[in-house]
Order: structure tokens, then sequence, then C-alpha cells
């Protein structure tokens, strides 16, 4: 599965990380069921404009602006390399199974972006404009069959959060759906048979998919801002070059809000996970919290639910540690099937959050097969709870 990742200009936040809780919780339910799973999450560490399409300013190049780092290739990659570095960070606090997984930057595969998009202009799908090589969707006929959205019903300029569009009006565009597969700069970027520049920001996830997992795979994750535009683009360039089907199943997580309002620096609402610890409490409430909610739904953040989710799982670590003993009995098969149906159900992670705490107030159980289904059930929630000495610090604390 291929994962779409971050863009490594500045710390991600919390709606951000939402992203990888799904991806997470996919693969956790795949290596319980006995599959081998080949994960990819690529690091965007180049050429992503701020505006989702195809104009204004490089979100990297805005970031060295901002940090006052010299504008430059050499600068680009070091600024990155310390928020990918953070974003692991994040990941591990949040108990995100990273084993075996692979992230790779864009930014050394130039490349296989090269020759990615050389094909497309061989087979006819590209052009050449004023500013760069463009995609034709015209000629890719179900190129919005993804988002159900018609090539006519696109609209110029508007913001792509749902299943809409965002594309950026330009006069020298066949269609204003097109989109950049070369962006020409003059001052920094890559040599190509096209000139200096930048690969578009959507080439090097089919570009880096296709190298690490093939011409096709079965899942492609991501947030749901990316299903009007950026996911279409990979699916038409990666099928226009290979003739085949490129992904299986999408599945796309929706939108976190903070306090009823859309997650903008503009706001001043941005929350990181770091703020979220510097608050006092624990990264695996905010997962615990994120679990809650199916990630097909908006979620309302505010500090009052995520202090909810903190005494929730407080509330889990002092049953396992003080009241359960110290015994593993065997999974309970009733609550492992109801278990297994809801998390089988498009992920239903609300009921089977509800299937826990009906578990913790069942007296039929006995104690030590409370420990062990509940064991069982956190292989997939992921909250640490088998980690007894960890569990037993916490609780000291």
């Amino acid at each position: 599965m291929y994962n779409c990742g971050p863009t490594v200009y500045d710390f991600v936040h919390i709606g951000n990380l939402r992203s990888f809780l799904l991806a997470d919780l996919l693969k956790r339910i795949f290596l319980e069921r006995g599959f081998k799973v080949k994960q990819v999450i690529n690091v965007t560490d180049i050429g992503h404009l701020v505006s989702e399409g195809d104009a204004g300013e490089d979100k990297m190049t805005k970031a060295l602006r901002r940090e006052n780092k010299p504008i430059a290739l050499e600068a680009m990659r070091e600024l990155g390399g310390f928020y990918l570095s953070a974003f692991k960070k994040d990941l591990i606090e949040l108990n995100i199974n990273t084993k075996d997984t692979i992230f790779p930057r864009a930014s050394d595969h130039i490349p296989e972006q090269i020759a990615l998009i050389q094909t497309l202009m061989e087979k006819g799908y590209g052009y050449k404009i004023s500013d760069g090589l463009y995609f034709d969707t015209a000629k890719f006929p179900t190129y919005s069959d993804l988002s159900n959205k018609k090539q006519q019903q696109l609209e110029v300029g508007a913001p792509a959060y749902r299943r809409g569009a965002r594309v950026e009006k330009n006069p020298e565009k066949v269609n204003q759906a097109d989109f950049a597969l070369w962006k020409f700069n003059n001052e920094l970027g890559w040599q190509s048979p096209w000139g200096k520049g930048f690969p578009g920001w959507h080439i090097e996830c089919s570009a880096m998919s296709m190298k690490y997992l093939g011409k096709h795979f079965d899942l492609h994750t991501g947030g749901i801002d990316l299903l009007g535009t950026h996911h279409p683009n990979e699916i038409a360039q990666s099928e226009a070059a290979t003739n085949r089907k490129f992904v299986n199943y999408w599945l796309h997580n929706e939108f976190i809000l903070v306090e009823g309002r859309k997650i903008s620096k503009s706001l001043g609402n941005t929350i990181t996970l770091k703020n979220v610890v510097d608050r006092g409490f624990s990264p695996l409430a905010y997962r615990l919290w994120l679990l809650g909610v199916h990630y097909r739904s908006p979620a309302n953040f505010t500090w009052e639910t995520l202090a909810g989710a903190d005494k929730a799982l407080f509330r889990l670590k002092k049953l396992l540690v003080e009241e359960l003993g110290v015994k593993v009995g065997k999974v309970d098969a009733d609550y492992i099937e109801k278990f297994s149906a809801a998390i089988s159900n498009d992920l239903d992670t609300p009921k089977a959050l509800a299937l826990l705490w009906d578990l913790v107030k069942d007296k039929n159980i006995t104690n030590e097969n409370k420990r062990a289904t509940i064991f069982y059930f956190d292989k997939i929630f992921g909250l640490g709870l088998e980690n007894r000495a960890a569990l037993s610090e916490e609780m000291k604390m």
C-alpha cells in the first residue's frame, strides 16, 4: 500500500496525522490476519505548490524564506530532512508501526520522475506551454471517475476540499483541469530534456509508487483533500503510461476541525503533537480520540474531548495494572467475532471501541480472559496496553 505522506516544510499538525493512523490501522489488520505488507509513505521535499494546484510559490521555497535560509537545493534538502525527522518522531509517539516502511524522498527520485514524464510526452499525453509541461486530461476519458466530478464542472480557482477539484486558471492550458508534469525554473531545480526546473507535485507519487510497488498495487490512502485533484492526477498519468489499472482500492479520511473551524495557520489554530504533550496529555490519548470517530466522518477536536480521551486511557491502564491481575487467559471468541465484524465493516473503530468497554463491564468474563481479549483488541487499536512495565511506571506518576 501507498500512503500519501507529508510535505516536509513544517511540523505536521494533528489533522495531518489522521491519515497515518488510517494507514496504521490497515497495516495492523493485514498483519494480524497473516498478510505480508509492503508499505510506502512518500516524502514531498520539492515541488508542492502552496495552492495545491499549479500556481503560487513552492512550499519548500516559502519555508526557506521563512527560516532565512538560502534558496538552494542543498538548503531545501537540509530543511526537508529536519522536518522529516520530526514527522517520524510523531509517528513513534502515536505508536504507528513503521517497521519495514519505506519513506522515499521526492528529491532522491528525480530520474524516475523525468523518465515517467518522457513516457507520457512520447505517448502524446503531455504538451508544452511557457511555464512547463502539462498533462492533457481530455485524452484520459476516465479522468474524473474517482472524484465523480465531470470535467466541465471543475471550478476554476476554487478550493478542492471535498469531491471537487481545485484548478488554477491558465489561458495557455488546453483544458483548465490539465496539471503540471514539469515546471520551468531557470534559477533553481534540476536539468531535464525540456529545461531546468522541478517535477510537478503529482508525478512523484506515480514514479515512486511504481518503483517500490510495481505498476499495479492493492491500496492507496490519503486525506479527503486529495480526492479532487491529486489522486485523479496520479491515476491518469500512471495508467496513461502503463496501460494498466493503477490501484485496486482507495481510502480517504475526512478532515479534523479545531473548535469547529478548519485548521489554518492564518486562524492560529494549528495544533501539533508537541502541543498535545505540552498540555500534559499522552499522544496515545489523541490516538484513542481518533479511534472514536469513523475515518470517513469529520471530527471536531477540542481540548475538552481530548481530556475525556486521556481519562479513558488512564482508566484502561488502571484496570490492567490494578484490577485484572497478571494472568493472561484466553481471548473470548464471542467478543473477537464481534470485534472482527466491526473492524471488517469499513474500519468501524467507534463500534470496536464500544465493544472494548462492553468487555470491561462484562461480569461473565474472567479477569484473565478479559486481559487476553483486551490485548487482542489492542493489536489493532495500538494503544500500547500490553506493555505492563510502561503502564506500571505511568500509574506511579
